[in-house]
């Protein structure tokens, strides 16, 4: 059968629209039936627009492919067809392997970047391996960013066959958001096939200069979708969630607390007009399924940073993106209920959700540091988000962000623009203001009961105000690229009582001035195919102008052989330690100043299907010991390794081992483990083994104030996922956790908890 369809494919290709290798690709309007299961035997492919994919555009420039890749389109008025013809001189070294939807991103693949408003400013990504495992993304040129959280429901067929491979996709159009309108539409698209061998390649329809900044400007016309409607893309998402847990408090009780949860929720998805779309959610379960990629924060002063997972705030998050992180949804715990609006017409876009919370999480920020604080009163979000797009060239926005409840309010109102006046010239600015006020009691949860003045820190200063707080941020941004080089200029300055309580911004009071950029070189006949020389100067002070901060940074980075991307760089900083008198925000005379010197070394390499793996190292003989306020020497080693067992099994093994030591004598060693092993068994279920331990040891006669001699947590997960499509999915789960310290010196078990998680889509 696959030969046939080979011999098939060749048969019919003279019989195809002809090649459209540049100007506007015509996609036709046809009716027929389609199996989407990688093999193109369908009759109707005989009609379809036939694509070439036959230029290198990474990591060479615009050189001829050295592999076949034709491209299949077509449209029947509700479903976007796009088929892959991907011809392999040595079909045995696919790299295609079973995995979760988005997490294939190493295999060969093959997809298209479509914007359906034709204005360089937002792409669909769909691509698929040559099993038709699903990877969807957007693409935001305003942030320069991609976002993979978005899911679509869409299908794709994979086969691989004696001359390489062919995938099938069919893409509602209803998942999209274009602007109706009578007769044909033009859009932009790109059709791009990933070649991983020795090195990737990625091929393209169509050239790239890489002296225009705006890559999504760069993308072909494409022309039909005469008839294109959507209708109401209604979706109606029951959920229901079961589980059953135990906890407890080592320190207050043996005994076991428990908790059982049986919950029925419900989702709306709504689209009343192809350009606006309706999102509900009722008494939504926003637990996270699968644990977070563990961190170590030991010897850091700041917040970390955690991902959002949860549907209702991916979905569509693009809209809401600006250059600071004003929006953080992972702020909003456990909403009741939760409302979304998004919306592009013309040169319009707007974003605007809404969502409770039963309790509060505050982000406290500083110069020198950040902490979080929890507020044990419900309270209202509010987020919107508009952006006008004046040309191609130029857009402004909005954005505001409100948050109330019982004695607290955090208000920030926003403006930001990108200007691009050349093809190498881009400026992305934002101003913002916020006015804020906090509960009087909330610093006590930064230090003890009374907050005797020698327990306070920064946080604690940061909070106990009794007045409004209100301030102004803005950042500037420019960047001049060439194919060749590249310089950065920015500015930014974050005001002391500046707030932004629904985002993720660990510093204010600071003003900051960066001045950097890069040179590459690209080769065609040597082991590595592109080397960069990056450096940058940076100079931080706060709103009184006191030395937070100066730093130098080079780094030259190689992608070559084997897949492989290497860095080294040194880095050399001043930086300003903690504060002797507590009692006041001021850094100079009252803090030393410390000279870093550091240097790392970011290796990884992919030299076949099995497996991939990297060590990132680094040593700094001149490190600031925060808890101490004086200067060691820290090392830090993370390795890590992906290890595919066959098509389906792939075990991940992340360890990072960090040691400081001061004055002739140990600080602390912190060793951090993360293992996940999963068995994916086919595109839509999978059962995976999740084991987090971290295990950190100090020398309590090297610190200044008590700490526990070790502190050992570990976690333990099991699940097991089944997902017809990103709304129509399966959970089941167990999750233990428990921890040892210098009281309880072997393990203790404080949370164990069983969970299913089961929704079904219905949609219209």
């Amino acid at each position: 059968m696959r030969r046939w369809a080979v011999f098939c494919l060749f048969w019919l290709a003279p019989l195809a629209s002809a090649n459209h290798h540049a100007g506007v690709v015509q996609i036709p309007l046809l009716h027929g039936k389609v199996r989407v299961d990688g093999v193109l035997d369908d009759p109707i492919w005989q009609r379809a627009t036939q694509v070439s994919m036959d230029i290198v555009s990474r990591p060479y420039l615009n050189t001829p492919s050295p592999i076949e890749t034709t491209a299949y389109v077509f449209e029947t008025g509700t479903t976007l067809y796009v088929a892959f013809d991907a011809r392999d001189p040595d079909p045995q070294q696919i790299r295609a392997l079973y995995r979760d939807r988005d997490s294939n991103f190493s295999d060969d693949m093959v997809g298209i970047k479509l914007d359906t408003h034709a204005d360089g400013r937002l792409a669909y990504q769909f691509f698929a391996n040559p099993y038709g495992i699903q990877t969807d993304a957007i693409e935001n040129q305003m942030t320069n960013s991609e976002s993979a959280a978005w899911d679509a429901i869409w299908q794709t067929g994979g086969r691989i066959h004696d001359a390489g491979y062919m995938v099938e996709m069919a893409i509602p159009l209803n998942i999209l958001k274009f602007e109706e309108s009578d007769g044909e539409k033009r859009w932009a698209m790109e059709f791009v096939r990933f070649y991983p061998r020795n090195e990737t390649l990625r091929i393209s329809n169509l050239p790239w200069d890489r002296n225009n900044a705006c890559f999504l400007c760069q993308m072909g016309p494409v022309q039909g979708f005469a008839t294109a409607e959507q209708g109401n893309n209604l979706a109606l998402v029951p959920s229901l969630v079961l589980g059953k847990g135990e906890s407890r408090d080592p320190y207050d009780s043996s005994e076991w607390q428990g908790n059982n949860v049986s919950e029925l929720s419900f989702d709306a998805k709504w689209s009343p007009t192809p350009e606006i779309g309706l999102l509900a959610t009722y008494n939504p379960d926003f637990s996270q399924v699968e644990a977070d990629v563990a961190q170590l924060s030991v010897n850091n002063n700041f917040a970390l940073f955690f991902p959002e997972k949860r549907t209702f705030f991916t979905e569509n998050a693009e809209y809401f993106d600006s250059l600071y992180r004003f929006v953080y949804t992972r702020n909003i715990q456990d909403p009741d209920l939760g409302l979304k609006l998004t919306a592009r017409k013309g040169a319009h876009t707007l974003g605007l959700f809404a969502a409770d919370d039963t309790s509060t999480l505050i982000f406290v920020p500083g110069n020198l540091g950040s902490s979080l604080v929890e507020y044990e009163r419900p309270s209202n979000n509010l987020v919107a988000r508009y952006r006008y797009d004046v040309s191609q060239d130029f857009s402004v926005g909005l954005l505001s962000t409100q948050r109330r409840a019982t004695d607290y309010s955090n208000s920030l109102n926003a403006m930001d623009m990108k200007y691009q006046w050349s093809s190498f010239d881009v400026l992305r600015a934002q101003f913002a203001h916020s006015e804020s006020e906090y509960p009087r009691d909330l610093y006590t949860q930064l230090c003890d009961v009374d907050c005797l003045s020698n327990d306070l820190n920064e946080g604690v200063l940061r909070l106990r105000r009794d007045d409004v707080l209100s301030d102004t941020a803005y950042n500037l941004d420019y960047r001049h690229e060439r194919r060749d080089w590249m310089v950065r200029a920015q500015h930014l300055k974050s005001g002391a009582d500046f707030r932004s309580d629904l985002g993720f911004e660990n510093f204010i009071d600071r003003t900051r001035s960066l001045l950097g950029g890069h040179w590459r070189w690209f080769s065609q006949d040597s082991w590595w195919n592109t080397a960069t020389l990056y450096a940058d100067w940076d100079i931080t002070h706060s709103e009184a102008g006191d030395l937070l901060e100066v730093e130098r940074e080079a780094r030259l980075s190689v992608i070559g052989g084997w897949q492989t991307e290497a860095s080294i760089g040194v880095v050399e900083r001043e930086i300003a330690g903690l504060r002797r008198d507590t009692s006041t925000l001021q850094i100079a005379g009252n803090s030393k100043r410390f000279g870093e010197r550091g240097a790392f070394i970011d290796l990884q390499m992919s030299p076949s299907t099995f497996y991939t793996a990297g060590i990132y190292a680094s040593y700094s003989p001149d490190k600031v010991d925060f808890a101490n306020d004086r200067t060691g020497t820290q090392r830090t080693l993370a390795p890590w390794l992906d290890l595919n067992v066959g098509k389906h099994m792939q075990i991940t093994l992340r360890h990072t081992l960090s040691e400081l030591d001061a004055d002739g004598a140990s600080v602390f060693k912190a060793n951090l483990t993360d293992l996940r092993m999963t068995y994916q068994f086919d595109a839509k279920q999978f059962l995976r083994l999740i084991a987090v331990n971290s295990d950190i040891v100090r020398n309590r006669d090297n610190y200044r104030e008590a700490v526990d001699a070790r502190r050992r947590n570990l976690s333990l997960q099991l699940l097991y996922s089944y997902k017809v499509n990103p709304l129509t999915k399966c959970f089941i789960g167990y999750l233990q956790a428990g921890f040892s310290d210098d009281t309880f010196t072997q393990l203790v078990d404080t949370d164990r908890s069983v969970f299913m998680k089961f929704s079904y889509a219905w949609q219209q």
